[in-house]
């Protein structure tokens, strides 16, 4: 795709519509073109800018095996985040971001066997030696498992990067990746700090069609980093094989 053809989805899917200019960050004024019937119109030029330089920089961090979480808690946001996050083969967070994700990965993690134990206990016969009320509490225990931990199942270790709608909703997410060193990529509005991101993608982060095409480019560019990983893998595979066949001809 060339930039003019991503320029002209950019307009199409309104990704340069930013807030209304009362609400707006004055660190933003770089990415700001101007404002119309008071609402701040982006830059569409910064939002190519640091588009492309986030799909390198995901690609790259694919292809060298890291992990990309995505998150996007807001109700914009997260059928988005699910979608594009599976799409690409990444853990994210959808629904609400539990403190010390991160920072307390181990603890996190080990929550996960205790959802495996429950699905295991639902999907077969375990679930009717208990009482009622047990099963009850036990179906309402898996549901609030599922809905804050189900995304995160790929999350074996720290990501590499960490892609996110709306820093500012999410400043819980940015300050563990901050005190991590984990990079950061955002979608961020004008009413966002810019200085908090690493990779910082000026526009629209409100609506869903922009939403989804910003993250739509940066999923398949951690797609395209992972093909690389695996045709790597593969090369190194058949290099082993070509030696020993030219090792055994020459015999």
């Amino acid at each position: 795709m060339d930039a003019k053809e991503l320029l002209s989805q950019l307009i199409e899917c309104g990704v340069h519509y930013g807030h209304r200019a009362s609400r707006w960050n004055p660190k933003m004024a770089p990415f700001i073109y101007g404002r119309k019937n008071q609402i701040h119109i982006i830059d569409i030029r910064e939002t190519v800018r640091g588009l492309l330089r986030a799909k390198k920089f995901l690609a790259k961090i694919a292809s060298g095996g890291s992990l990309v979480l995505f998150v996007g808690t807001k109700r914009q946001a997260s059928d988005v985040i699910d979608q594009e996050a599976t799409r690409c083969g990444m853990p994210f967070v959808n629904q609400r971001w539990l403190g010390g994700t991160l920072t307390n990965f181990r603890t996190i993690f080990s929550r996960m066997g205790r959802l495996e134990e429950l699905e295991d206990i639902r999907s077969g016969e375990k679930l009717k030696d208990y009482s009622k009320k047990m099963q009850s509490s036990l179906n309402r225990e898996y549901r609030k498992m599922y809905r804050n931990l189900n995304g995160l199942r790929k999350l074996n270790r720290l990501p590499g990067a960490i892609v996110i709608v709306d820093p500012k909703k999410e400043k819980n997410t940015l300050m563990e990746a901050r005190a991590l060193g984990i990079t950061t990529v955002a979608l961020i509005d004008t009413d966002c700090d810019p200085k908090l991101v690493d990779l910082p993608i000026p526009g629209n982060d409100d609506g869903i069609r922009s939403i989804e095409l910003i993250l739509s480019h940066l999923a398949d560019a951690v797609i395209s980093g992972s093909k690389d990983l695996t045709q790597k893998h593969e090369g190194n595979d058949s290099a082993p094989s070509k030696s020993k066949a030219v090792a055994e001809s020459s015999r």
